[in-house]
């Protein structure tokens, strides 16, 4: 007799019904639910029981709690997200300002001398 799960829950459903009655039933489906809460509640402790004995092992062991394999994560100083999370001060700011004017200046082309020409290549031969 193959049934498979639902089939086999049915039969014995309909067993349990003509061996208890149908006044019965109700009584032992709230033990059998209690039984299975208590169950699981009792594997849940054990668990983390398990599990705490397991951590306090590893602290005990290697002397501190477990380490992390890479460092944390720190945006690179230029990057515009260390600008955002650490914004400059104001002092900062102005003195960047001064110096991109100052670099815009010497930069412009009416102070800037003539570019020299490049150097006539030699025609193959």
């Amino acid at each position: 007799m193959n049934f498979g799960f639902s089939g086999e829950m049915i039969f014995l459903f309909f067993l349990a019904l003509i061996l208890f009655g149908p006044k019965k039933m109700p009584e032992i489906g709230r033990q059998v639910a209690r039984f299975l809460n208590e169950f699981r509640r009792a594997s849940n402790e054990f668990r983390s029981q398990i599990e705490s004995e397991i951590n306090s092992l590893d602290v005990s062991v290697s002397g501190s709690p477990r380490q992390q394999i890479l460092p944390p994560l720190q945006a690179p100083l230029g990057s515009l997200a260390n600008r955002i999370f650490n914004p400059p001060s104001a002092e900062k700011l102005e003195a960047a300002e001064a110096a991109q004017e100052k670099a815009a200046i010497e930069m412009s082309p009416a102070s800037s001398p003539e570019p020299a020409p490049a150097p006539k290549a030699a025609p193959d031969a």
